[in-house]
């Protein structure tokens, strides 16, 4: 860059710079000011009386103050409303309009102008309490006392005093934010100065500190006890940044006043609390309280609601701790989709309350069995060890199954030039797979019903291609038939399209089964033993590769008609396998009704006991039959 430029672009920057550095603060400020509006002005003014007048005129004061601040921010298309809203908060506050009102006023537009002129609403991680504690004593105690009652022995004489961080009633009406603002911008007029010099962490972790004071130990821990077991509170403080935002005065509105501060005691205790993954009798516990739920419904001949608080059992409760269960007990897990099953399917064709009770009595009793597998002490380095590599064999081979048919294909025409299409659909399976690790485990958490959507449509696609290849091949498998594809047809079958329907279709059968074994290593890794799932792991590759190499190499030394009776046989098997998979996972995502059968439940051979997912299978068996009989029939008349 020219040095004249470079000396002209400098200042430029730097004074762009300022002017976004100052227009952030002229909001935080603002914000602070009408922060401090909406929990004070109830001591200036009641029955619309001026029961204060210093306390009144401050408010006016810090409302006049607030709109200056916010006058001077840069300009946006918000800021007028800002302005508007501005001028009603301060008409307000001259009226001696109520306490409730103004605050309404005030909150609104302190939460207008963050939306407006975003600021961090919450840190990047969760704060460390054991250096809060510290940094308190260094910084805070010699003012607000060690308990952060305001008695601390530099707090005589102060005008006005020094917060009293216990008072209850003023603490149910401040957020964690709002404690990080103004030790970040001080509170003018009073001994309370910046602590912007502090680093950013440290001043959210002095922010949750103070905010406990008024919330006693007791509390918190009955606050863990909500938080371990109440899926709603955990949706209704999903995230830090929702932690920090939220008062206790509004949370009490959607929980209760004893619950809001037990969980408020527990979460700025514990604030990492937010971040960490439900524990396992917490996720049964909501099964259980949905189910009452669903019952209740049933009883009061609601049955859509029942129907829907019964799937949401499944779905939110039971479905999250599956894959787990799943690798440390998987016929227990088998029993308990069944019995859910049954359940869905009671409600379905308008069984007695009796029965919709007896079934539900099922489920707890297999709920309690669950418990105790899941319990931490259960899991150790071998149960780990094996579950991580039986879950990639069993998910692996299906795939291996068809990708192996495919390559084989390939080689058997001399078509090697597409070959690059079949490798490249499953290795982008591999690396989306990664991506959905990688999203699982840091940005969002896949619903219970994303998670048997994606499996069931992946099935069911993959079905639906593979019973038209299984009847191809059996095709090319009569006598002739091959010889005469060669020649006629095979210059045109690989078409580039051809190629590309060969990538989607070994992307999806792979990524259905990578998708999968994603979500059981998740909930493995979460449990410790990470070794042992790596090594279990890794004997499962090998393993799967041994098994690639050794088809591969039976493939190529079978006569072509026998390898596409063979192959045909096989696609066929995995197509009716898929069929059945696909509407059971649908049934446990809500798509497709439940019917129950008395019939054995084989998941390896993707046999539920229920009517649609037999009818399915049987279907599919039915087109398999009839092609394969069209194709030894034409076959036949060719002959002769």
């Amino acid at each position: 860059m020219p040095t004249v430029l470079r000396c002209l672009l400098i200042p430029l920057l730097l004074c762009l710079s300022l002017q976004v550095h100052a227009s952030t603060t002229d909001a935080q400020t603002a914000w602070r000011l009408l922060d401090y509006i909406a929990v004070d002005y109830a001591e200036a003014v009641a029955d619309g009386e001026v029961v204060d007048p210093a306390e009144f005129q401050e408010m006016v004061e810090f409302s006049a103050s607030a709109r200056e601040r916010i006058r001077s921010l840069e300009a946006s298309a918000e800021k007028p409303r800002l302005l508007a809203e501005a001028d009603r908060l301060q008409a307000a506050i001259a009226a001696h309009e109520s306490p409730e009102a103004v605050a309404k006023l005030s909150r609104g537009l302190a939460s207008n102008l963050i939306a407006a002129y975003p600021v961090p609403l919450a840190p990047s991680a969760p704060p460390d309490m054991a250096v809060a504690a510290g940094l308190y004593q260094q910084q805070c105690a010699s003012c607000h006392g060690d308990t952060g009652g305001g008695d601390g022995p530099a707090s005589v004489g102060l005008d006005p005093p020094a917060i009293d961080f216990t008072d209850r009633g003023r603490a149910r009406e401040r957020s964690v934010f709002a404690l990080y603002q103004v030790i970040e911008q001080g509170l003018e007029g009073t001994s309370m100065v910046s602590y912007a010099h502090l680093p950013a962490d440290e001043r959210w972790a002095l922010s949750f500190y103070i905010g406990q004071f008024a919330y006693p130990e007791p509390q918190a821990a009955a606050g863990e006890k909500l938080w371990n077991t109440d899926l709603a509170l955990r949706a209704a403080i999903p995230d830090l940044a929702a932690l920090t935002q939220v008062t206790p005065a509004a949370l009490a509105q959607d929980v209760g006043e004893e619950t809001a501060q037990a969980i408020t005691a527990y979460l700025r205790r514990h604030p990492e609390a937010v971040e960490a993954p439900v524990a396992a009798e917490g996720q049964l516990a909501f099964a259980r309280s949905r189910l009452a739920e669903s019952v209740a419904a049933y009883a009061a001949g609601d049955h859509a609601r029942a129907r829907d608080l019964a799937l949401s059992a499944y779905l939110d409760g039971f479905e999250p701790v599956e894959p787990l269960l799943a690798a440390r007990d998987r016929a227990l897990m088998a029993r308990i989709e069944a019995a859910m099953g049954e359940l869905r399917s009671r409600i379905g064709s308008s069984a007695s309350v009796e029965a919709l009770q007896e079934q539900v009595q099922v489920v707890d009793a297999l709920f309690a069995e669950a418990e105790h597998a899941l319990k931490p002490e259960m899991g150790n380095n071998a149960s780990a060890f094996v579950g991580a590599f039986t879950i990639l064999l069993r998910e692996g081979l299906e795939a291996l199954l068809i990708l192996i048919a495919m390559v084989a294909f390939l080689r058997k025409a001399n078509r090697t030039e597409v070959m690059s299409y079949v490798h490249a659909g499953w290795v982008s399976a591999l690396v989306a797979g990664g991506v959905t690790w990688f999203v699982a485990t840091y940005v969002v958490s896949i619903s219970g019903a994303g998670r048997e959507l994606t499996e069931g449509f992946a099935a069911l696609f993959a079905a639906a291609v593979l019973l038209f290849v299984g009847i191809w091949m059996h095709g090319k498998s009569q006598a002739g038939a091959w010889q005469r594809y060669i020649n006629d047809k095979l210059s045109h079958a690989l078409s580039k399209r051809s190629a590309w329907f060969l990538f989607v279709l070994s992307f999806v059968v792979v990524y259905r089964e990578v998708f999968e074994t994603v979500l059981f290593y998740i909930a493995l890794w979460s449990q410790g033993n990470g070794m042992a799932i790596l090594a279990g792991g890794g004997l499962g590759v090998v393993v799967l590769a041994v098994i690639a190499v050794a088809m591969l190499r039976f493939s190529q030394r079978l006569p072509i008609g026998q390898f596409f009776s063979i192959s045909s046989i096989l696609i066929a098997v995995v197509a009716v396998v898929l069929a059945g998979k696909g509407i059971a996972a649908l049934q446990e995502a809500g798509w497709v009704p439940v019917s129950t059968l008395s019939i054995p439940r084989v998941a390896f051979l993707g046999i539920y006991p229920t009517l649609q997912g037999v009818l399915a299978q049987l279907l599919t068996l039915a087109v398999l039959v009839a092609g394969f009989w069209f194709n030894r029939s034409s076959a036949v008349a060719k002959v002769a």
